[in-house]
């Protein structure tokens, strides 16, 4: 029998209903997914992109209570590495889902840095790679957008590894950490992401278990990935062609990953967010419910 892995709180994102934007034709309604993500069996969700549930807090926690649903996180992109000529257009972003995620009763932030492709047309839009300098906006920025999260809202920032942003590999990630302060900075581990990009979730739990505050549950299919990666194909088209799978069809193993995440011997929620944008309204129920009783057999 599978041990109980008690410290991880599992949920589901709008992600895994195939959301992408605040308001998008080929999206599923909100309030069909926040029916359908209780009917799959999570108690835990996401904001999702800012503006797609309710931002009226009193609605909103109206709407996730009489579903039996409670808030983990809100998400926000940034574009830090630009320097602090952007802080006053990311603050007034940031701190708008903060005032929500916060309103909810929810304790984290997950930052994304921003795609150095557009994310709608898939154009090379920055340089994949970061100067010195960049890297340096990149860190001091993280810290100060980290400190006024907290003094303001009460949250903790957890940064998010993302295919085509500049922080993706296991290099540039294990850079990244090197360069922010602990007590300010730890990491939404996305462990399809992180395999996207080559890394192993595993090594990073064991090897930087302290700055792992959170976790994003979802697996690649190994053969879509080399093809992508064989062809340089970009992660929204990549995502079209199902690069992201329905658990446990694909890498990496899921047990092993909540094993050492349970072994860090902290409360971590684990969010499943398995990108399929666009998709069939009819898909994300099945496999929300199916990827929901493969967690339960893993222990979560």
């Amino acid at each position: 029998m599978t041990a109980a892995l008690d410290r991880i709180r599992v949920g589901s994102a709008p992600d895994s209903w195939g959301v992408w934007f605040p308001d998008d034709p080929r999206q599923v309604p909100w309030e069909r997914f926040l029916d359908e993500v209780a009917e799959a069996g999570y108690s835990w969700i996401e904001l999702g992109p800012y503006g797609y549930l309710p931002t009226d807090p009193a609605r909103l926690t109206d709407e996730v209570a009489r579903r039996g649903l409670k808030v983990s996180a809100g998400t926000v992109f940034t574009s830090l590495h630009r320097g602090p000529s952007v802080w006053e257009a990311t603050w007034d972003h940031v701190g708008r889902v903060a005032a929500l995620t916060r309103a909810m009763g929810a304790e984290h932030l997950v930052v994304i840095p921003s795609f150095w492709r557009d994310d709608k047309t898939a154009e090379i839009i920055e340089p994949p790679e970061l100067t010195t300098e960049q890297w340096g906006h990149l860190a001091r920025g993280t810290e100060r957008l980290a400190r006024v999260v907290k003094d303001t809202y009460g949250l903790d920032i957890v940064v998010h590894p993302h295919a085509d942003t500049h922080i993706d590999s296991e290099e540039h990630v294990e850079r990244f950490l090197d360069a922010t302060d602990p007590a300010l900075v730890n990491l939404c581990l996305d462990t399809g992401h992180y395999a996207y990009c080559g890394g192993d979730s595993v090594k990073l739990i064991r090897t930087y278990g302290e700055r792992i505050g959170y976790l994003h549950l979802k697996q690649v299919d190994p053969d879509i990935l080399a093809d992508v990666l064989g062809n340089g194909v970009p992660f929204g088209p990549a995502v079209q062609r199902g690069v992201m799978c329905e658990p446990p069809a694909g890498v990496p193993d899921l047990e092993p990953v909540l094993a050492a995440a349970q072994d860090l011997g902290v409360d971590l929620f684990a969010i499943v967010e398995q990108d399929m944008y666009p998709c069939d309204p009819d898909a994300p129920l099945p496999i929300a419910a199916r990827t929901r009783r493969f967690l339960r057999s893993c222990g979560v």
